[in-house]
């Protein structure tokens, strides 16, 4: 994390990581698409989850995102899942981790969960396979 503190460092902090996570292209096109309404609220996950939680030196991205998408997975917030499962060839996690992670949210969030995020897994691997040839 940055010397510096406060809003405005936070905010810088969270958005070059959030650009490291999801790719410069993804988050140019979602501000770039922002309303003023939206603003407040980008704000917030930006310097909240970007600048604060996903900045900290304590885990590296591949562990950040193998917890973030077991529990987007597990809570059924699948468009944010597929999302950051899109995000591993940047975070380091493996189809292999992915597999895992929906073998335990299978176990613990349930099968129904489970299944329909593994099919959705399933696609977003096949794309990002599809883009590396």
């Amino acid at each position: 994390m940055s010397e510096q503190t406060g809003p405005a460092a936070r905010y810088d902090e969270g958005i070059n990581t959030r650009r490291s996570v999801l790719g410069e292209d993804y988050v140019d096109a979602r501000l770039a698409a922002m309303t003023e309404f939206e603003r407040p609220f980008q704000e917030l996950i930006t310097e909240g989850a970007w600048g604060h939680v996903w900045s900290r030196d304590n885990w590296d991205k591949r562990q950040r995102s193998i917890v973030t998408i077991a529990l987007l997975a597990g809570l059924g917030h699948y468009e944010e899942m597929v999302m950051h499962i899109e995000a591993t060839a940047r975070t380091g996690a493996t189809e292999e981790d992915i597999r895992e992670i929906l073998l335990h949210v299978a176990i613990y969030a349930g099968v129904p969960h489970a299944n329909h995020a593994m099919k959705l897994a399933r696609q977003a691997l096949d794309r990002i396979k599809g883009e590396r040839k």
